[in-house]
């Protein structure tokens, strides 16, 4: 092989590592009539997906640092069970939101693999108007009502 082919194959390499990264207005929403996930759309659910992920870890700190500031001995009895009722909701809080990441970087996965967008049952498109309201989504809006109709029977028995 030789030198000019070698530092064009690595070049090559280095190009599958790197994604160019793809222009995002900041004012786009994805539409109807542009190709569906294509790559703007993609971007804007990740960056979308990434920016609410951060927003969830960052309160999760201000949680932690709040609580560790907030250890403190509280006489009254009755400001003490209020003070651990807020700390008991905070922390249920905490623990939805860390069952939400990982929710959010099953849809990051998905956005890499090429399968987000796209219902998990039947294969279908999920609407634009559903991703953007939550980007998490894993069924098409018919195939979710169908799944949680389906769940509310079997509850019922």
């Amino acid at each position: 092989m030789t030198g000019q082919a070698a530092a064009s194959e690595s070049d090559t390499d280095k190009g599958d590592d790197m994604k160019a990264e793809v222009f995002l207005p900041d004012d786009y929403r994805p539409a109807e009539d542009e190709p569906f996930m294509n790559e703007r759309q993609l971007e804007y659910f990740r960056r979308k997906l990434q920016d609410w992920k951060a927003d969830i870890v960052e309160d999760s700190r201000d949680t932690i640092s709040g609580m560790k500031d907030q250890t403190r001995n509280i006489p009254d009895i009755a400001d003490r069970a209020s003070e651990e009722t807020d700390r008991a909701l905070e922390l249920r809080t905490r623990d939805r939101e860390r069952k939400l990441v990982a929710k959010i970087d099953a849809a990051l996965r998905r956005i890499d693999e090429g399968e987000f967008g796209y219902c998990s049952i039947t294969g279908e498109q999920i609407s634009l108007k559903r991703l953007d309201a939550r980007p998490i989504a894993t069924m098409s809006l018919e195939a979710q009502e169908r799944h949680e109709r389906r769940e509310k029977v079997h509850r019922d028995d």
